[in-house]
């Protein structure tokens, strides 16, 4: 059978609906506002989405994200989604119904929830994952967000324990130390990645026995566990969804597999909802921030019963 002829449009409705996404990069270079990224940097999400476009589908995104909150009660209001999630998923929800305008059958967004891959190594307790995975789809089914969806290692292996999950995705998709400090030595991206999840797993223990340089040593050991179970994850969810669009919660430079994505606004390129609490400025304007520096500026604001974000009375 003779393959099926590429729509002549393909090329433009496809620049078209990564421009869209240009806006929220989250970019690995220094200065990215100095060398504005255009389309023709991205060719790796460019071929994806045309496959979906010839094919007159939704796009599919998958998105590594929303594993489960911080530990640390410094940084965040509690170990269920709140603000941040929820707008952050409206944003998501958003910019799949943007697409729809360009492309008639759409996006969809499969939100890839990886807390059980870490949980023992960022110490969160895998009950508190399951809660927070709960509400994620809880607050997609409630808002009706119809264009999200929420995948997790309980729709790979739902019969097995929590850690032999975890040993079993190790096994079978994570790359070695060895070759990642080989890779943390000679490519900047790994050890910017090296580097920053060091960073979240220290800010994150906050009741360490030890010294504070012994905890930099655990950290680090941590952020290769960390890095290992990443990428065995990103292999697992390419094998479920191997057309999918690539993205990334962690900044990614011009022309890799996957495209960088900043959800809400933040002082930092690496803030997060789940490391972080919302404040909203005087004007309404949402901003990731720790939630002990909310608390100095702003006053607590409850939804739904829970502890949802910090206002901010006045202009700082």
């Amino acid at each position: 059978m003779p393959a099926t002829p590429a729509r002549a449009d393909t090329p433009a409705t496809s620049a078209a609906i990564l421009e869209l996404l240009l806006p929220h990069r989250r970019a690995a270079e220094p200065h990215p506002d100095t060398e504005p990224a255009s389309v023709a940097d991205f060719p790796e999400q460019l071929e994806r989405i045309a496959d979906f476009v010839d094919r007159d589908e939704p796009v599919e995104f998958a998105l590594p994200a929303f594993p489960c909150k911080s530990p640390n009660p410094a940084k965040v209001l509690g170990h269920l989604p709140d603000e941040g999630e929820r707008l952050s998923l409206a944003f998501l929800d958003g910019l799949c119904t943007s697409i729809q305008a360009i492309h008639p059958p759409g996006a969809r967004m499969l939100i890839c929830s990886d807390g059980h891959v870490f949980a023992d190594l960022v110490r969160v307790p895998d009950p508190h994952v399951d809660a927070y995975t709960d509400e994620l789809r809880a607050i997609i089914a409630r808002d009706g967000l119809s264009r999200l969806s929420v995948f997790d290692l309980r729709d790979v292996l739902d019969t097995r324990s929590h850690d032999d999950k975890r040993a079993w995705l190790h096994a079978r998709h994570a790359p070695t130390v060895a070759d990642l400090r080989a890779q943390v030595r000679t490519d900047e991206d790994t050890l910017r990645l090296y580097r920053g999840i060091t960073r979240f797993l220290f800010e994150d223990t906050f009741d360490f026995p030890g010294t504070r340089s012994a905890l930099q040593r655990d950290c680090r050991t941590r952020a290769y566990g960390v890095i290992q179970r990443s990428r065995a994850w990103g292999d697992l969810v390419a094998e479920h969804h191997p057309r999918a669009v690539r993205l990334s919660i962690h900044p990614q430079r011009r022309g890799a597999d996957k495209f960088g994505i900043r959800l809400l606004d933040a002082p930092d390129a690496w803030a997060t909802p789940w490391h972080t609490t919302v404040l909203r400025r005087p004007d309404g304007h949402p901003r990731l921030v720790h939630r002990a520096d909310a608390e100095r500026i702003g006053i607590l604001v409850h939804r739904d019963g829970r502890p949802s974000h910090y206002r901010q009375l006045t202009t700082v």
